[in-house]
């Protein structure tokens, strides 16, 4: 079956959506925990997270264009800081649910039944369910014109999880730990590695 550009422009706008965010493959699917000044939590669901680099440790995620108000993008300006929380299959249904459009008095947390915990002064809530938690320093931000998205890149401060998921050479087997992936808006995968090779040379 062949889609050109044509027919994908003449697409619904969600069936659109739908088979571009799917298209892309197998991705990780993280819930971001930020804090506004006067100390209301919010907690969002994203699945474009992006390592940038280890030196420093760099990461970033993409978010919509903020031509409507964004609870996290405007929580993060302001605090500096937050949190990117892995999935696992206890909790993917409620970390779903946070893509609803709740206002921004109403706190996620308390609407999904998911726990807030605040760790070593660290001034964003992390995801007490999750396994593996990342404390995240605001660094920067792109805004993207080809689309009005926007970038934000965060230096890793912090991070969490079972120590047994800890190889010998750093590589963390998040597999082990639960962490779950996702394809398109909606569909979440367990995984199951098929193999781990050594660093290719010519």
């Amino acid at each position: 079956m062949q889609v050109t550009n044509k027919e994908l422009m003449q697409m619904e706008q969600r069936e659109r959506a739908h088979l571009i965010n799917s298209v892309g493959g197998f991705k990780s699917v993280c819930l971001i925990g930020t804090v506004d000044v006067s100390g209301q939590t919010n907690l969002a669901i994203f699945n474009s997270i992006v390592h940038i680099g280890a030196n420093p440790p760099l990461i970033s995620f993409i978010m919509r264009p903020d031509s409507v108000e964004r609870h996290t993008l405007s929580n993060i300006l302001s605090v500096g800081y937050y949190t990117i929380n892995h999935l696992n299959e206890t909790i993917y249904r409620q970390a779903h649910q946070t893509s609803a459009r709740y206002p921004k008095e109403v706190s996620e947390f308390d609407s999904t039944g998911l726990t807030p915990k605040y760790k070593n002064d660290f001034k964003a809530p992390y995801v007490k369910e999750s396994n593996v938690q990342l404390g995240i320093e605001f660094k920067e931000r792109i805004n993207l014109s080809i689309n009005n998205t926007i970038m934000i890149i965060g230096e890793i401060k912090e991070m969490y999880f079972p120590a047994d998921c800890l190889q010998v050479d750093g590589y963390l087997d998040i597999e082990k730990a639960g962490t779950i992936a996702c394809t398109g808006l909606d569909s979440y995968h367990s995984t199951n590695r098929i193999e781990r090779l050594p660093y290719a040379k010519p």
